[in-house]
């Protein structure tokens, strides 16, 4: 048994030797989600805590048959690390009476939506797979263009303008002009 299903198997029975297991060998990768989104080091050790505590809690939602472990865990971080931003940047709007109904869409915007969806994950599939990594770095990730160059050897300018010509493309795809 390897070493990523032996965490896993220790998170789902509970055992806390799967928490300490999961900052050990996974926390690098955790805190290399979470710094794009919250550059204030208080903020990131938080949002670390919070993520680590809903992988315990959301343990039993992971299905190796709908994605693998590590994509799993990095879409865990980046929700947190987003929440954790909404909440602290606090726009001070008071919250929602529990009185009002939900702002849910209604069925003919969830359909669209979920077209919508559909149509940019086949676009996103047709791009190479430097492509699609660039584009789930910047906008799925968060990641600066600056850090994006620097980890992969060329320039920022470089950087954006692979993202204009992506962007380009996905627009084209989804029936937009095309133009910025």
């Amino acid at each position: 048994m390897g070493q990523e299903q032996e965490i896993i198997d220790l998170l789902r029975r509970r055992d806390n030797a799967g928490a300490d297991a999961l900052l050990a060998h996974y926390g690098p990768l955790m805190r290399y989600v979470i710094a794009p989104i919250l550059p204030d080091p208080q903020d990131q050790e938080e949002c670390l805590s919070a993520a680590v505590l809903r992988v315990w809690d959301k343990i039993d939602l992971f299905d190796p048959r709908l994605g693998g472990w590590k994509s799993w865990l990095t879409a865990v971080c980046r929700n947190a690390a987003l929440n954790h931003r909404r909440r602290s940047a606090g726009d001070g709007t008071e919250p929602l009476s529990d009185d009002l109904p939900a702002p849910e869409p209604t069925p003919e915007e969830q359909l669209l939506r979920q077209e919508r969806f559909e149509e940019l994950t086949r676009a996103l599939r047709r791009l190479s797979q430097r492509d699609q990594v660039l584009f789930y770095r910047k906008y799925y990730y968060l990641q600066s263009t600056a850090q994006i160059a620097a980890e992969t050897g060329t320039t920022e300018r470089a950087v954006e303008g692979r993202l204009y010509r992506l962007r380009k493309r996905l627009r084209q795809a989804l029936g937009g002009d095309g133009d910025e």
